[in-house]
């Protein structure tokens, strides 16, 4: 491990402080995550994590921003233009394989307290939130996504803290997938608002 020092000559410290943060997390979890031990990780002096992050509610907040940014591109390489119910489905397989492959930085995410006057925490959770129901007002036109885009990602949400805490099969990502894609369409076939989405559509063809 490099020297600490009083000064940080090799690179960006608030990257590497990041950095630190995450392969800490993926070792050990949030309950041993704080600005020394990731100064200690980063090989820089106990104050230096300081010039970035006021104090581990500001580190956190920056890793989980970081983790928003991260799910929102796995979700958009699901599936970048969804349109059908089967899409949707996949960008929910996405987003519960995200939560499995990394489940610490996924607990920090969400389970963990974030600072909410964080500005890049907020825009990166508000950018997410706006992806989803871009994704809803993509797959369902006749829906309105501000109505239908809280319940899915509830469902997705839910599904993926399930396999993370074992109370769902998570023996293979096939199983994974086939349970994910079950329950979308289950709470899909059975909403009243997706139905009189899917019902709505034939018409706006026409026009």
């Amino acid at each position: 491990m490099p020297q600490a020092s009083d000064s940080y000559h090799h690179g960006d410290l608030r990257a590497a402080c990041l950095r630190a943060a995450r392969e800490l997390l993926e070792e050990d979890g949030s309950a041993g995550l704080s600005l020394r031990a990731v100064a200690r990780r980063a090989g820089v002096s106990a104050t230096a994590p300081y010039r970035h992050y006021a104090d581990r509610d500001a580190l956190i907040s920056a890793v989980a921003a970081e983790g928003y940014r991260e799910l929102g591109g796995c979700l958009a390489a699901a599936h970048s233009s969804p349109a059908t119910s089967d899409d949707l489905a996949a960008i929910a397989v996405a987003y519960v394989r995200f939560a499995l492959d990394h489940p610490a930085m996924f607990r920090v995410m969400f389970a963990e307290p974030c600072d909410p006057s964080n500005e890049e925490r907020v825009a990166a959770t508000a950018a997410l939130s706006e992806y989803v129901r871009g994704v809803v007002r993509s797959a369902f036109p006749g829906a309105d996504p501000e109505v239908l885009a809280t319940p899915v990602w509830a469902l997705v949400h839910g599904l993926a803290f399930l396999h993370l805490d074992g109370k769902l099969d998570t023996s293979t990502p096939e199983v994974v997938a086939h349970q994910v894609r079950t329950a979308v369409h289950a709470l899909l076939a059975t909403s009243p608002v997706t139905s009189k989405a899917a019902a709505a559509a034939p018409e706006q063809a026409k026009a």
